[in-house]
């Protein structure tokens, strides 16, 4: 187990990123004598000669893209090598757990994972008893998610593909290369649609301050003049945050970065805001989702609209854009939401800010998801299919669902066609008025104050 490739880690998307899910792994793998062999198969291949030689491969599934692409890599690793573990680890690998170890998994691992993937590699090598490493699920014995603090190790970019193969900063013009980087795991809240409340049950770890650092130092020397910070909520643990900010933008003058917070966190620790953009913060992704409250209400998102429109003010005074990500799909949204949200977007000149494919994004339920225990979800929402990864529902009015599948053909056709977002705007609005058979939404002129030039953005579009 010990030579190079015995051990295989792969990750099958994040989002655009240099893969935290084989960074972090890597680390700890490598600090205790392994040498294995890493690989993003969004930006290269699986060759039959890495699965030949495997003994353990380690699937990295944080979200349902990822698992999808994951179980079929799986199928092909059981073919082609019947003998090697088959491990997946992530979010959605315990949320799908009984599908995974009837199909293709050997093992399961979530959570605060990685003491334990190097526990498993060892027990492997060992021949020892698979029962007796911490959080694993196995066939016939299903194992909670890992929630006790690791000793962390250094994220290891060895191996990994060069920043320049993923996604970078689009701004003024120019493109930057950028990293990825986590402050924290999991999160507080427990919004009922997301994936990450099942398995870390309000829960939230950070990891060290001087092991981020390091991660973003080495990322500076491969090239990286932006960092993402991918925590599920960046304002989790705002003290801890601004601290590692604060020492990036001392080492970093020239580093800017985004990250990812609630609406509500933006409104609750408002007094940063100014502050984050000044250390270097061009834009923060905000899981809007809705601009009806009574979606918002059943999502337990925390926020309403009105919340929206502050946090939105909020971050216009201090310069800071916000990119809204957005759910439009659900089985409690309206027609009249979609056109009220068409109408918002453009009316405060978010045209720009809000990458088309979001608004085609349909409600993902989980096996686990904490809407299933929600009175109105339990009416409206299918059995669960296994091979889907998650629970049907149909819309009581079809023509949301058409919306959907319209609206889902524009937006894949603006991506090959390289419309501008304006142009796929525009498109989407046709779209719900030949549903509807209304009059076309009528078209705005931009607020006198709109700034002529794109705003930053990542050139990778998919936030979920």
């Amino acid at each position: 187990m010990r030579d190079p490739g015995d051990v295989l880690l792969i990750s099958c998307y994040e989002l655009g990123h240099q893969p935290m899910g084989l960074a972090l792994p890597l680390g700890f793998l490598e600090a205790s004598g392994y040498r294995p062999a890493v690989l993003d198969v969004a930006v290269d291949p699986l060759e039959s000669a890495q699965i030949a030689r495997a003994r353990l491969v380690a699937i990295s599934v944080p979200m349902h893209t990822a698992l999808r692409l994951g179980v079929a890599l799986a199928q092909r690793i059981r073919r082609e090598n019947p003998t090697c573990h088959l491990c997946f680890h992530g979010h959605y690998a315990w949320l799908n757990s009984e599908f995974l170890l009837d199909a293709c998994a050997d093992s399961i691992l979530a959570g605060e994972c990685e003491e334990s993937l190097v526990h498993l590699a060892r027990t492997l090598e060992e021949g020892g008893d698979l029962e007796c490493v911490a959080g694993l699920g196995l066939p016939g014995k299903k194992s909670g998610p890992l929630l006790g603090r690791q000793a962390f190790v250094q994220p290891s970019r060895h191996g990994l593909k060069p920043l320049k193969e993923y996604a970078a900063l689009e701004m003024d013009g120019q493109q930057h290369q950028a990293g990825y980087v986590e402050t924290s795991r999991g999160c507080l809240h427990l919004c009922r649609h997301c994936p990450i409340p099942p398995v870390y049950a309000g829960r939230f770890f950070i990891l060290p301050r001087d092991l981020v650092l390091e991660d973003i130092r080495q990322q500076v020397a491969q090239g990286a003049a932006h960092i993402t910070f991918g925590d599920a909520d960046f304002l989790n643990g705002p003290g801890h945050s601004l601290g590692i900010v604060r020492e990036m933008h001392r080492r970093f003058p020239e580093l800017t970065f985004d990250f990812t917070a609630k609406i509500e966190h933006l409104l609750k620790h408002g007094h940063l805001v100014p502050e984050l953009r000044r250390l270097g913060a061009v834009f923060v992704v905000s899981a809007v989702e809705s601009l009806s409250n009574t979606v918002l209400q059943i999502l337990d998102k925390g926020h309403t609209r009105q919340d929206v429109q502050a946090a939105l003010d909020l971050c216009r005074e201090s310069g800071l854009v916000l990119r809204p990500s957005l759910l439009p799909f659900t089985p409690w949204s309206t027609l009249s939401d979609f056109r009220e949200l068409l109408e918002f977007v453009e009316s405060e000149d978010l045209v720009e800010a809000v990458d088309p494919v979001q608004f085609s994004v349909r409600l993902l339920i989980p096996p686990g998801s904490l809407l299933l225990q929600h009175p109105t979800a339990a009416l409206q929402v299918g059995e669960l299919d296994p091979q889907a990864f998650g629970h049907a529902w149909v819309h009581p009015d079809p023509r949301m669902d058409l919306l959907q599948r319209r609206v889902t053909a524009t937006v894949e056709r603006a991506v090959h066609t390289r419309e501008t977002a304006q142009e796929t705007f525009q498109r989407i609005r046709r779209d719900i008025s030949e549903i509807t058979g209304e009059k076309a939404l009528a078209s705005n002129p931009p607020p006198a104050a709109a700034s002529p030039r794109r705003l930053p953005r990542l050139t990778e579009s998919w936030f979920c």
